[in-house]
C-alpha cells in the first residue's frame, strides 16, 4: 500500500548490491528498481563520463536539460543495464591484466591461483534432468601447478536414470569491489565451461576404477561420475580442468557460451619437415586430487622425420634405453574421494597433467585428465627391474601420451621407464602452417 513515489525514495538510498537484491522480492519491486533516476546517481558515481554532465561545471540549465535527456529519453532499466555491462568490462580488464605474466616453466598465466582468490571465482554444477534442474553448490577445490580439481558430493542427487546433461560454470560476483563489503549470495555472473552428457553413462563411458563402495566412469574432457555400488545411485562428481583457457572461460563466458581465445595464427618459422621439430618442453604432473606423485619438467625434446609415422610425430621423454633418465613415483597411485559420511581411495587411478610447449615457450597441448592403470601381461626384460609392468595411456583429437610403469617389489615403488608422446600430424600442420 505504501505509494510507489516512497518506494522510490527509499530505493535510492541502496547500493548496488541492495538494488538488484530488491529487485528479486516482486514484479512490482523489480520495475521500480529500474528506475532509471537512481542507476545513473550509481552509474555516475562509479564512472564518471567524459562530459560531466552530473556536475555544476556549466549552467543551472544545461545540466538540467542533458540531465532529462538522459533520464526520459531512455527505456526502464537502461543504466543499470548500462552500469552492470560496465562492472563486466572492468572485469575482464583485470582478468587479463592478472593473467598475463606467464611462468616460463609451464607457459602458463603464474598467477591463475591468485586471480580465482582474487574475484571469488567458485565452481557450480547444473544437472538437467527431464522434470527441471538440480544445482549444487558443494564443490571442493583443490590447487595444483597446471590444473584445478573439483570435487561434488551430496546426500541428495537425482536419479541416474533421468540425468541428460550436466553444466560446470564459473561464478564471480557480479560487482566484485561492492561485494567484499556484503553477503557472498549477492549478484553473480555465470560463465559456462563445460557440458557432459550424462545418458546412459554407465553404457557409454568407461569405468577406470573402483574400491569397496564406488565405481568411478569418464567421460570426455575430465569428468569423473563416482556410482555407489549398492544402490548405482550417484556418490559424488569430480573434474580436473587445465589452467590453459581455465580462467578465461571461468569468467570470461555467457551463461549459455563458452569463452573461446582467439585463433591461433601460423607464426613464420624455421620449422622443416625435413628436419622434424625441435626444443619441445613438457610439464608433467600425476596426482590424485589431493597427493602429488610426480611433478617434473622435460626439456629440449624433439622429434626427427624417422619418428613420424601414421599420422603422429612422437616425442620420447623417458626412453626404455636410458635408464638414468627413469623416474620413481612418490607413493602409490590412487584418485581420492569423499562424501560427507565416507572416504575412499581408487587404486590405480590417478590425474594426469601434461602441458607441452612449443619452441617458442607457447602452450601447444594441454589437458587435465584422469587416467588408469592397466596390468601388462608381458613381465619385465629391463636390465636391473624385475617387477610387473603397468601401462597408462590417453588419447584425444590432439594427440596421445604412453607411459609405461615397473613395480618393485622389494621397495615398495612405481618407476617410469618410458614416457612417450604422439602429436596429430593435422594439429601440427595448423599450428604451424606446414605439411608434415
Amino acid at each position: 500500500s505504501m505509494p510507489s513515489e516512497m518506494l522510490i525514495k527509499i530505493f535510492s538510498y541502496l547500493d548496488a548490491v541492495s538494488l538488484l537484491a530488491v529487485g528479486c522480492v516482486n514484479r512490482h519491486f523489480y520495475h521500480l528498481a529500474n528506475d532509471n533516476g537512481i542507476w545513473l546517481k550509481i552509474y555516475s558515481s562509479c564512472f564518471q563520463p567524459k562530459k560531466t554532465i552530473w556536475k555544476m561545471k556549466y549552467e543551472q540549465t544545461e545540466t538540467v536539460s542533458l540531465g532529462c535527456a538522459a533520464l526520459h529519453d531512455r527505456k526502464p532499466g537502461y543504466w543499470k543495464k548500462e552500469y552492470i555491462f560496465k562492472q563486466i568490462a572492468v572485469v575482464k580488464t583485470r582478468v587479463m591484466q592478472l593473467v598475463k605474466p606467464v611462468d616460463p616453466y609451464t607457459g602458463l598465466p603464474c598467477k591463475n591461483k591468485e586471480a580465482m582468490k582474487f574475484f571469488f571465482c567458485m565452481f557450480f554444477c547444473v544437472l538437467c534432468v527431464h522434470v527441471g534442474l538440480f544445482f549444487f553448490f558443494c564443490g571442493v577445490v583443490s590447487f595444483k601447478d597446471t590444473s584445478v580439481t573439483i570435487l561434488w558430493y551430496s546426500t541428495d542427487w537425482p536419479c541416474l536414470d533421468i540425468l541428460s546433461t550436466l553444466k560446470l560454470f564459473g561464478v564471480i560476483p557480479l560487482l566484485p569491489d561492492q561485494s567484499r563489503a556484503h553477503s557472498k549470495n549477492g549478484p553473480r555472473h555465470r560463465s559456462l565451461v563445460a557440458e557432459y552428457h550424462l545418458a546412459n553413462l554407465t553404457e557409454k563411458s568407461v569405468e577406470v576404477g573402483a574400491d569397496k563402495l564406488v565405481r568411478l566412469f569418464c567421460l570426455n574432457s575430465g569428468l569423473v561420475v563416482g556410482l555407489w555400488k549398492a544402490k548405482n545411485e550417484i556418490a559424488f562428481v569430480m573434474t580436473s580442468l587445465h589452467y590453459h583457457q581455465l580462467f578465461e572461460r571461468s569468467t570470461l563466458g555467457s551463461a549459455t557460451v563458452k569463452y573461446a581465445l582467439p585463433p591461433h595464427k601460423p607464426l613464420l618459422d624455421d620449422v622443416d619437415p625435413e628436419y622434424g621439430l625441435h626444443d619441445y618442453s613438457l610439464h608433467l604432473d600425476m596426482h590424485g586430487r589431493s597427493c602429488t606423485y610426480l611433478c617434473g619438467t622435460f626439456k629440449s625434446l624433439f622429434c626427427r622425420k624417422d619418428d613420424i609415422a601414421d599420422e603422429y610425430l612422437k616425442l620420447t621423454a623417458v626412453s626404455l634405453k636410458d635408464n638414468t633418465k627413469h623416474l620413481p613415483l612418490i607413493g602409490t597411485p590412487g584418485l581420492s574421494w569423499e562424501t560427507d559420511v565416507f572416504k575412499g581411495n581408487v587404486k590405480d587411478c590417478y590425474v594426469m597433467d601434461v602441458t607441452l610447449l612449443d619452441d617458442i615457450g607457447k602452450p601447444f597441448w594441454c589437458f587435465s585428465a584422469p587416467v588408469c592403470m592397466d596390468l601388462s601381461s608381458e613381465a619385465s626384460g629391463l636390465y636391473g627391474y624385475m617387477g610387473r609392468i603397468y601401462t597408462t595411456d590417453y588419447a584425444d583429437s590432439e594427440g596421445k601420451v604412453c607411459v609405461e610403469l615397473v613395480w618393485l617389489e622389494e621397495t615398495k615403488e612405481y618407476f617410469i621407464v618410458n614416457l612417450v608422446l604422439y602429436l596429430s600430424t593435422k594439429k601440427v600442420n595448423d599450428w604451424f602452417g606446414t605439411n608434415y
